[in-house]
């Protein structure tokens, strides 16, 4: 017996029944997430995994996913696909353990960028309250 094209979405080959979400809706969506910005989202995606260009546009229409190869390319290089895989698999505290690791980083960048602006002003201060010597 073998699958329709709905069975194809909705179950893997084995009888496991997938979450409620579609693996290829799910990746479709977050493909579309990450680079949906530009015109040549396709494209793009082409060109970081090395895969066929219609299969691509199969994976951005949820018509099917990506095989194992071309997923690890795509967590590789797409913060949303790992994001989705990860919640896919119930590995939600990674997610998030992802998140705030990138929260801290920006938050360390601003930190640098104030200590740069307040020693700027501090030396722009200095400057302006010093008073030129003057000899007699």
């Amino acid at each position: 017996m073998s699958l329709t094209k709905n069975d194809r979405k909705i179950q893997s080959p084995s009888g496991n029944v997938l979450p409620s979400e579609s693996f290829a809706e799910a990746i479709a969506g977050a493909l579309h997430r990450q680079y949906d910005q530009t015109r040549a989202g396709v494209k793009t995606v082409v060109t970081l995994t090395g895969a066929n260009e219609r299969a691509v546009r199969n994976w951005f229409d949820a018509k099917n996913g990506p095989n194992g190869e071309f997923l690890i390319a795509l967590c590789r290089h797409s913060d949303q696909v790992l994001d989705t895989v990860l919640t896919l698999s119930g590995r939600i505290h990674h997610v998030r353990a992802r998140k705030v690791e990138q929260a801290r980083q920006k938050v360390g960048e601003i930190l640098l960028l104030l200590q740069a602006l307040d020693d700027d002003e501090s030396s722009n201060v200095e400057r302006r309250t010093q008073r030129p010597k003057i000899s007699i």
